[in-house]
């Protein structure tokens, strides 16, 4: 196998798929890529895994042999669990040190399905417009439904939004909105979903790899906060076409299942987030907005007998995880999982 910190001196595009035990999903992911190497030359995949503990390692070396995917396909098992961010760095840096780093990588989850053309129209999108730093795939369910993947910042008012969930207030925030309606077009957009993204070398040069603070989740809005303040723009490319089984790879927002209790990361990943790109006042006052919102919509929502879709237990975890008991940048978990 070859190794995943010397890719050859022809590679153009550099895929990156982080495991953390979801063997089946992983080799189904790359079983989708094998046409879109054929017809991009210069691909190379990486597969890092998180430290899965589960049979991970010997699955998917031994697809990547049976499969004779050997050629275009490096496995890389690490040490420890250390997250999404982690993970896509542990295949990024070393190929970026390496004589001749790709122009581009693409962040690809393991619980997805790329369509014919997906590589590509995002590759060719890149080439077509030098100015652009980030592009994001249209992501979808199996039978085309196409989900959310292009989004805005959060701010102090998507905050309020979220917790209040009241129509008329969402009306006069709609230029705030986190997630706009689904653009049929190629579009620019503040940030792109992690589960396809491509991303142009010099951004790494200019803004850094993803902050491994965050254990899960935010890394992806964050890093490409820090890409627009180094002057690269990030664009939505619905015509790269890749399947989103939401949820399938952290088990956190499946959305076939009954909600579950967020995890510590992803409140840590949150306060992270405002801490570090704003100040603590105005973090403040973002936890103030949604969780007012928030208790509101759940005195409304008993009231009107609408049915309940939030975790177990959301608004005293957050209060919890807020910069009132938990004032500073938060250091990265020790999270057992992604799940």
């Amino acid at each position: 196998m070859s190794d995943a910190t010397q890719p050859d001196s022809l590679t153009r595009l550099l895929v990156v798929i982080v495991n953390y035990r979801t063997p089946g999903l992983t080799i189904d992911c790359l079983r989708s890529l094998v046409s879109e190497v054929r017809e991009l030359p210069g691909t190379r995949v990486v597969v890092t895994d998180n430290a899965s503990g589960d049979e991970s390692v010997e699955k998917i070396g031994a697809a990547i042999e049976t499969e004779g995917w050997s050629n275009w396909v490096s496995f890389q098992p690490l040490e420890r669990n250390g997250g999404f961010a982690f993970g896509n760095n542990a295949a990024i840096r070393p190929v970026l040190q390496s004589t001749n780093p790709p122009p581009y990588v693409l962040l690809l989850n393991p619980d997805t399905i790329v369509r014919p053309g997906a590589l590509r129209g995002l590759v060719d999108f890149m080439n077509e417009h030098p100015e652009v730093g980030i592009a994001g795939s249209r992501l979808e369910d199996p039978d085309g439904t196409p989900q959310h993947s292009a989004f805005r910042f959060h701010t102090v008012f998507s905050e309020l939004d979220f917790g209040l969930r009241l129509g008329v207030i969402s009306k006069l925030l709609t230029k705030w909105d986190i997630a706009p309606p689904i653009s049929e077009e190629t579009c620019q957009t503040d940030w792109v979903a992690g589960a396809s993204m491509i991303i142009r070398r010099e951004v790494f040069e200019a803004a850094g790899l993803m902050d491994e603070e965050y254990f899960m989740y935010y890394e992806e809005m964050d890093f490409c906060l820090q890409a627009k303040k180094a002057g690269w723009s990030c664009w939505y490319v619905p015509q790269s076409r890749v399947v989103h089984l939401v949820g399938q790879s952290s088990g956190v927002t499946d959305t076939k299942r009954p909600p579950k209790r967020l995890p510590q990361y992803w409140f840590d990943s949150r306060r992270r987030y405002f801490l570090k790109n704003y100040s603590w006042l105005y973090t403040a006052l973002a936890d103030i907005l949604w969780a007012s919102g928030f208790a509101l919509w759940r005195l409304r929502r008993v009231i009107q007998g609408k049915p309940d879709g939030d975790p177990p237990q959301f608004l005293s975890d957050f209060l919890r995880n807020s910069v009132f008991f938990k004032g500073g940048l938060s250091s990265p978990p020790n999270c057992p999982g992604q799940s």
